[in-house]
């Protein structure tokens, strides 16, 4: 019986992470946001968050966990963004390093604005745990528009983050009971 039941639970947690792997989240379309908040740590997200600005899509950004060592004016010149831009619709956070005190960050950052919608831009294979994090920190009012940067993830990353996210579900199942 137990062997039955191992045996179930593998393949349970097998086809959970192709399914993991092969439906990762998406690019969001041009939905309006209050604000849009980009994780770093991944090719292509502060450029999407840029976009988005750009766009119109979102009149604010948040970019959470810059380095302590990267400055206002390296970031604008490094991501060619007018100081225009930068004094009035971007801040640079440097109080988070990983998923959660990203969450923690963003979540003052939305509070601290009064902001109802914000759109999270992060890699495809990080957007479902960092969407998690964020959605269990902000008020219930708040919506999160998931805005996914596509990659081209290897298995290890794919499994790795497939871990996480599994085991920061069952911390909060856990918890909850």
């Amino acid at each position: 019986m137990l062997r039955r039941v191992l045996a179930l639970l593998l393949m349970v947690l097998t086809l959970g992470f192709i399914a993991f792997a092969v439906f990762l989240p998406r690019p969001a379309d041009d939905t309006h946001a209050d604000g849009v908040i980009v994780l770093t740590g991944g090719d292509g997200r502060i450029q999407r968050g840029l976009e988005t600005l750009h766009k119109g899509w979102a009149r604010q950004m948040l970019v959470s966990g810059v380095d302590q060592e990267v400055t206002g004016p390296e970031f604008a010149h490094l991501y060619k963004v007018s100081a225009g831009t930068m004094a009035c619709c971007i801040l640079l956070g440097y109080d988070s390093v990983d998923t959660r005190s990203n969450a923690t960050e963003s979540t003052q950052w939305i509070a601290s604005h009064h902001f109802t919608t914000v759109r999270l831009v992060t890699s495809d294979w990080h957007m479902r745990r960092a969407a998690f994090e964020l959605s269990q920190r902000v008020p219930g009012n708040v919506t999160i528009i998931e805005d996914a940067v596509p990659t081209r993830p290897s298995l290890r990353i794919l499994f790795t983050e497939y871990c996480k996210w599994l085991a920061r579900l069952g911390w909060h199942l856990w918890r909850k009971t």
